[in-house]
């Protein structure tokens, strides 16, 4: 076997460098229409493998999804992780609990404001933050059906605001 020189062995044995930014893989849209966020936390997710590779194809989905307390540490229901396509027998279960990765800190703050009725746990977001699988999870408070038109009604009102004040821009009117 030969020898490689110095240049050819360049790059033998280091890391692949990770990916930079954020690319969101899911998000939550109608949980922003049901609920009124009150605050946002960035978690870590304990996945397996096969997860992690069917997350970075894209394939996710936050509909139904929920974190809640238990033995002191959060965990995501209901969220669906297709199987892997090119998985063999190590493939996961589709919608397993998620373990949620957040600070002690984090973890009593969020349950003392749990303690508080009405309030709930829901994933806003599933995406690689600098090569990290994360979830943003959104603390919640159930919206009632009209605070839901109410907001609807006002989304209109601005668009239409925004479209007349367009067309007095470009002399149409």
């Amino acid at each position: 076997m030969a020898r490689l020189s110095g240049e050819e062995r360049k790059g033998w044995g280091r890391k692949m460098p990770r990916e930079k930014g954020r690319k969101v893989v899911a998000s939550n849209r109608k949980a922003r229409h049901d609920y009124a966020i009150l605050d946002t936390y960035e978690a870590g997710l304990a996945l397996t493998g096969t997860e992690v590779k069917s997350l970075r194809a894209g394939h996710a989905s936050l509909v139904d999804a929920f974190a809640q307390e238990r033995d002191g540490e959060f965990f995501l229901y209901g969220m669906h992780i297709p199987e892997y396509t090119q998985g063999t027998w190590t493939n996961h279960e589709p919608r397993r609990t998620r373990k949620l990765l957040l600070n002690r800190i984090e973890i009593s703050r969020l349950t003392g404001k749990l303690q508080e009725t009405g309030l709930t746990l829901v994933p806003l977001a599933v995406y690689f933050s600098d090569g990290w699988a994360k979830v943003e999870i959104g603390l919640a408070k159930g919206k009632k059906s009209y605070d839901k038109r109410q907001d609807l009604a006002k989304r209109d009102a601005d668009r239409e605001i925004r479209r007349a004040a367009g067309r007095r821009g470009k002399g149409m009117e």
